[in-house]
């Protein structure tokens, strides 16, 4: 009988605890630039525009943790139990993400950056610092992510997709390769390391499973509705999680390529019955190895998917020259299908 695999812990070493300073300061430090009887600073920390919040009120607490200094919150992760903060190092002014666990639940919610080691296309913890009741675990910066890129962009030409997504199925093929199921894939997920916006990293693996065996099969419902796989809305069964992955990364190439996500709706049991059917339409203007790739990857039958490592050896990989551009109108019977600029795709529905 198979049972879904559970989390296996991985050694963990734990930078010494250093002691966490806070101070109630302004959104800025007063004009002499002390923050604490130890640092001075002539001028406040700064942060790039894609770090920064305009529409973040001052005045706001300050906080220092060991070298960093911590900033105003950004959002929450996980269901709500990982707090995100811009962070900047004192001594570099070089700017971070700062995660905070609670304290019972970090090594299980970081188990699976152990066990996928180092890649370059994957975020990598620069340090941890732990207090009394949460540990802090600082990430590099980044530049925006993939699915806000793409909106702007309103699609991708095929000679710049087919660089980016080749990162995308890299970085899943590694996490697979060591036994983690991503599950949450999805293109909010990658990040873009440089400005010039042509290196991509898997921003977390939090909500990732990390398998004890070679066992990938999985119970629990976890996902977001435009990139839900059709097992996964069948309750009665259990569902390869590294297939479901697959199709994940279907749905991310049909929408940076066509501008669209392949099955939306605004009606969310509307959106599941297209999702079950598995059908959609893949835009003329493509390459037919763009074409095939998709439909590899977008089988209503998850043993007919390319895993993503096979996905890596598909042909169009080798696209070299400029893809066919559309003519740019738009398709007014296709409006409700272009990628949003609210987030309800992104709002999981399995817990």
């Amino acid at each position: 009988m198979q049972s879904q695999a559970r989390s296996r812990l991985s050694p963990l070493f734990i930078p010494p605890r250093k002691d966490h300073v806070e101070s109630e300061l302004s959104a800025y430090p007063s004009p002499q630039g002390t923050l604490s009887p130890d640092i001075q600073l002539s001028s406040p920390p700064s942060f790039a525009p894609s770090l920064a919040r305009n529409d973040c009120p001052p005045p706001h607490k300050v906080s220092q943790i060991g070298r960093f200094f911590l900033a105003a919150p950004l959002d929450s992760q996980g269901q709500g139990q990982v707090q995100v903060l811009r962070a900047v190092h004192i001594d570099t002014q070089q700017q971070y993400f700062c995660k905070v666990f609670p304290l019972e639940l970090y090594r299980q919610m970081l188990c699976g950056y152990w066990r996928v080691g180092s890649h370059e296309h994957i975020n990598e913890i620069e340090e941890i610092i732990l207090g009394e009741t949460q540990a802090y675990v600082f990430f590099p910066g980044h530049y925006g992510d993939l699915h806000s890129y793409v909106r702007s962009k309103k699609r991708l030409r095929e000679s710049q997709a087919v660089a980016l997504f080749e990162q995308i199925v890299s970085a899943a093929a590694h996490c697979h390769e060591n036994g983690v199921v991503l599950r949450d894939l999805k293109l909010r997920k990658f990040v873009f390391k440089d400005p010039e916006r042509t290196q991509l990293k898997l921003e977390g693996l939090e909500d990732a499973c990390v398998l004890e065996d070679d066992n990938d099969l999985l119970e629990d419902k976890h996902g977001c509705p435009a990139y839900v796989s059709p097992e996964i809305l069948d309750t009665s069964h259990t569902y390869s999680g590294k297939a479901a992955d697959s199709w994940s990364l279907g749905v991310m190439l049909y929408t940076m390529l066509a501008g669209r996500y392949p099955f939306h709706d605004t009606d969310a049991s509307v959106l599941f019955s297209k999702i079950r059917r598995g059908m959609f339409t893949v835009p003329d203007n493509l390459s037919s190895r763009a074409k095939c790739l998709i439909r590899s990857l977008l089988r209503r039958e998850p043993h007919e998917r390319l895993s993503a490592t096979e996905a890596l050896d598909h042909p169009w990989f080798s696209y070299k020259s400029r893809a066919p551009v559309s003519s740019g109108k738009s398709d007014k019977k296709e409006i409700d299908q272009t990628v949003p600029s609210l987030n309800l795709d992104e709002e999981s529905m399995f817990s």
